[in-house]
């Protein structure tokens, strides 16, 4: 458990850059039996951004959540969220609530969580594979490697 906010943090010294258009929502995760939520981010391309757990869903969690994915990520030339005041589309959120059928499809097992702290490690662990699943990794020397291989690289 303590093991992946550090390979979380080697990740992001070794991710790619990510575009300059985009689209971020929210999705809804058990923890104690009740929902908190997961804030995700994505570009044009289908790569995330960046992504938040957070207990409320309220204008201080969206304003703390996009001012950390700007902090990583550099400022946006576009944002595009569902029903907000920012950029309102009616299709262009679909790659993040597209992207979020991953995240879903690997929680859902787990059948909801116990602990929020618990939730919020094992979610980064499962983001950050899926980003390495995406190839957001950047890749060094020009070597082919597996998935498994980028993991290992980031924990040596």
């Amino acid at each position: 458990m303590k093991l992946l906010p550090v390979l979380e943090k080697t990740f992001r010294r070794h991710k790619r850059t990510v575009g300059k258009s985009w689209r971020m929502d929210e999705t809804y995760i058990k923890v104690k039996g009740q929902w908190k939520y997961l804030y995700r981010a994505v570009d044009k391309a289908g790569n995330t951004v960046d992504f938040l757990l957070r207990a409320q869903r309220d204008r201080l969690a969206a304003q703390r959540y996009f001012q950390r994915s700007m902090a990583h990520n550099g400022v946006p030339e576009t944002v595009t969220i569902d029903q907000s005041w920012i950029r309102q589309r009616k299709y262009l959120n679909n790659i993040v609530e597209q992207d979020h059928r991953s995240i879903k499809r690997r929680i859902r097992p787990i059948l909801g969580f116990k602990k929020f702290t618990c939730a919020r490690i094992l979610l980064t662990g499962i983001e950050l594979m899926h980003m390495i699943n995406k190839g957001q990794m950047k890749n060094y020397f020009g070597l082919q490697r597996t998935p498994a291989q980028q993991f290992h690289s980031l924990a040596a």
